[in-house]
């Protein structure tokens, strides 16, 4: 009996083999026949293939460090060939563990997650079938925001078979290497003028003078996707300097980040650092934390305001219903047509969606398609009011949901860690993290931020692997190859 399991072992093997060595030889034929500089592409695949099956978790953290330096090449359509590709070498992964009888690791948060994602595919069917605001004309970007949404229940997955073959600490620890990039990036975009930076990191939000450039976004997509990218890289960094032996290496980073996280000029950021610092602190009240947290965002916001751009766009808010009032909504939906105000703007394009939402209420538009609903292209910088137009009041609660149950798994790992692990502070962090996410939505596009979202997969899967079970270095596989791994 044991034999016959092995020899069908041994069959599976090598009809993966087989059936992959005759995929690679069609797809390179196809590759040369199209374009050959494709063909280059088509040969990284297979030794990533290669190297995913040979070193697997050597592999996989490399690929979730190269996933901040992609979004710059999204014209080249190279975050969504990304993305693509990491499905299907997880679901390929996973189909041979099963074939080989080998268990995969999955815990109960992910079939609630791959629920979700499953019921948003309802929208994407409604869609051509009429049941929504839009009609099928609009599948194809549909189709698009569902696929990205289940690149994260994948990325849940492949981290989550990387439990007991990598502690956890040193997952976390590896993803620093994925701000290396995008840092040297924003140096140069902070730096340098802008007549000698690369193209490619010459982003929108430049200086019209010729001088550098005003905001920085590394090496994401924009300047408010890099600012949200480093809100959680700043709490990453503050777990491990209370972790850490040696402090100052840390605080360092966290003040470089800090200095970064400035130059992004995102007025939005500054109320999710503040909302994160309060509910970190909140647990563990003292005189010590509360003079470090004044002190952190007293430093922030004075670097902010320190630049004449940071101070226009404090000043902004005045000339807003929100802080001045005399001036009611109508009127600041009238003077965003011509006083650059972006939260005057705002308001005049929520406006106008729940306007259109009123049409469509129950099932919205259709999933993703939220800027062909707006007059003017854009997405509505409300996350809260996307839902609504893209899912109508039964997306909405979808929404919400699942926003809820970040929170509530949060907090269940929380209590169940043992008092002064590690692993509860990582939770705690974490949670900090997430509920500075619903303040950001208010007024930006945070759902959008797509490698926010990829590293947040990462590590929520990790925050529930069992950590008093391991110590430090115990089967770790990459610590085996890199002594020094910090």
């Amino acid at each position: 009996m044991l034999l016959n399991k092995f020899q069908n072992r041994y069959f599976y093997q090598r009809l993966f083999v087989g059936l992959t060595g005759v995929g690679v030889g069609l797809v390179s034929g196809v590759l040369v026949g199209v374009n050959p500089q494709l063909l280059a592409v088509g040969l990284v695949g297979v030794i990533v293939l290669v190297s995913f099956f040979a070193k697997f978790p050597q592999t996989v953290l490399c690929l979730l460090i190269f996933r901040s330096s992609l979004d710059i090449f999204s014209a080249q359509q190279l975050p969504a060939a990304f993305a693509l590709g990491l499905d299907a070498l997880t679901l390929l992964y996973v189909t041979l563990q099963l074939l080989l009888g080998q268990s995969i690791k999955i815990d109960k948060f992910w079939w609630l997650f791959a629920f979700w994602v499953a019921l948003q595919g309802l929208w994407v069917i409604l869609l051509p079938l009429g049941g929504l605001g839009l009609d099928g004309s609009y599948l194809l970007g549909s189709v698009r925001e569902w696929l990205r949404l289940f690149t994260w229940l994948m990325v849940y997955l492949l981290v989550m078979q990387l439990q007991d073959k990598v502690h956890p600490n040193q997952v976390v620890s590896s993803l620093f290497f994925g701000l290396m990039v995008p840092l040297t990036a924003a140096t140069m975009q902070t730096f340098l003028p802008l007549s000698l930076l690369p193209p490619i990191l010459v982003n929108m939000a430049t200086d019209p003078t010729g001088g550098s450039v005003s905001r920085i976004n590394g090496t994401l997509g924009h300047p408010n996707t890099f600012a949200t990218f480093l809100l959680l890289f700043i709490g990453l960094t503050f777990w491990k300097q209370q972790q850490a032996r040696y402090r100052l290496p840390w605080l360092l980073l966290l003040g470089a980040i800090a200095f970064f996280f400035v130059g992004t000029k995102a007025l939005f950021s500054l109320m999710m650092l503040a909302t994160f610092i309060f509910v970190l602190l909140v647990p563990k009240l003292n005189i010590p934390n509360l003079l470090g947290g004044v002190v952190l965002f007293a430093i922030v916001i004075g670097l902010f305001t320190s630049t004449e751009f940071g101070q226009e766009r404090l000043a902004s808010i005045m000339a807003t219903p929100l802080l001045n009032p005399d001036m009611d909504i109508s009127r600041a939906i009238l003077l965003s047509q011509g006083d650059g105000n972006s939260f005057n703007w705002r308001l005049a394009q929520w406006t106008y969606l729940l306007g259109q939402w009123q049409n469509f209420p129950w099932l919205g538009f259709g999933l993703g398609i939220s800027d062909s609903v707006s007059q003017n292209g854009l997405l509505p910088h409300n996350d809260y009011v996307r839902a609504l137009i893209e899912g109508g009041i039964v997306g909405m609660v979808t929404f919400l949901t699942f926003l809820s149950s970040y929170v509530v798994r949060l907090l269940q790992l929380i209590r169940s860690a043992p008092s002064g692990s590690s692993q509860r502070s990582f939770c705690q962090m974490l949670l900090a993290v997430f509920l500075a996410i619903p303040v950001g939505m208010i007024t930006e596009n945070i759902w959008s931020h797509t490698t926010l979202f990829f590293y947040w997969s990462t590590l929520i899967a990790v925050a529930g692997w069992n950590w008093h079970e391991l110590k430090t270095g115990e089967g770790s596989a990459i610590a085996n190859h890199f002594p020094n791994f910090p």
